[in-house]
């Protein structure tokens, strides 16, 4: 293992328990990638959210540039973004998703005040439908019917974390709760980072939030399909994933959809129940997978990069 694949493991179990387990079913090699792929996304976001040296717009375009050389084949003295550059020009992985995804923090940086469900479910593919589209380059799939459902599987982990992260997305002057559901929940409109997050808004909130976790629920169903384009470990460390990360929905209505409850968090013993639920389902009924086996063969056809539209949305 290399010293950045190494960094980008840590980095990975650092931030994330849910994708640390799911990480450990797959393929050394696989695993490897998709730190690293990780601890590139996570670098772009820490380096929005906690500028210090520079201001946040300072610090998208300095992402933006560093894509760019990367695109040009620059060699790169972060180790991080050098152990990315491989991975995309070894995995053929469109620069049109590390790009969105910028996009994405972008929304971010100008405090884009969200109107509608459509507008934050951009967002929401954005920041993390690109990240499971480059993983379908790392995991080896070969079919386009799978990019769908990974983007889906995007969808719906963005919106269990906008609904578990309400109260601490306030502090830092974020709301991503869309104004027509809080006006259809009988909330007034909202301005994040004015003082605490306003008891009165509570109760509608709690409809709010039933109803995103609602709609991650469908899009978590939808996911399902593409497991069958992967190979069956691969698709048995993207399942746990979902299945963890699902659960927290679980948790926040266990909290009654209070976003002044805190951090809903899934104990262990559930994310290890959730791990044996998805190896007991695979083993009953082994997926045939039809993605490529690791490592993918330089011949190989690649695959096309999936447009954002409206009908992406559709269930």
């Amino acid at each position: 293992m290399s010293v950045a694949s190494s960094e980008c493991l840590a980095v990975l179990h650092r931030h994330s328990r849910s994708f640390t387990l799911a990480s450990r079913l797959l393929p050394l090699g696989a695993r490897d990638e998709v730190a690293i792929v990780y601890a590139w996304c996570r670098r772009a976001d820490d380096a929005i959210d906690q500028a210090r040296d520079e201001l946040p717009p300072a610090a998208l375009r300095r992402l933006r540039g560093e894509l760019q050389a990367l695109h040009c084949g620059d060699a790169a003295s972060d180790p991080v973004l050098a152990a990315f550059a491989q991975v995309v020009r070894a995995r053929r992985i469109p620069l049109r998703y590390p790009q969105d995804l910028l996009c994405g923090m972008q929304m971010d940086v100008e405090g884009v005040e969200y109107q509608s469900l459509e507008q934050l479910l951009q967002y929401c593919y954005r920041v993390a439908s690109t990240v499971g589209l480059m993983m379908c380059h790392v995991l080896g799939v070969s079919q386009p019917a799978a990019l769908r459902p990974a983007a889906h599987l995007g969808l719906a982990m963005q919106l269990t974390n906008i609904c578990r992260d309400v109260a601490e997305d306030w502090q830092l002057g974020r709301l991503y709760l869309p104004a027509d559901l809080l006006r259809r929940h009988g909330v007034a409109p909202l301005k994040a980072g004015e003082g605490p997050f306003p008891a009165g808004a509570v109760e509608g909130c709690r409809g709010v939030l039933r109803e995103l976790l609602g709609l991650a629920d469908r899009y978590y169903a939808s996911s399902h399909a593409g497991l069958v384009y992967l190979s069956p470990r691969c698709a048995l460390a993207v399942d746990v994933a979902r299945r963890v990360y699902s659960a927290i929905g679980r948790r926040i209505a266990l909290q009654h959809h209070d976003v002044r409850a805190g951090r809903a968090v899934v104990p262990a013993h559930e994310r290890l129940f959730a791990c044996a639920a998805a190896v007991a389902r695979w083993a009953a009924s082994p997926p045939r997978g039809v993605g490529l086996a690791l490592p993918l063969e330089a011949s190989a056809v690649p695959l096309q990069p999936l447009s954002y539209g409206p009908e992406l949305l559709h269930l």
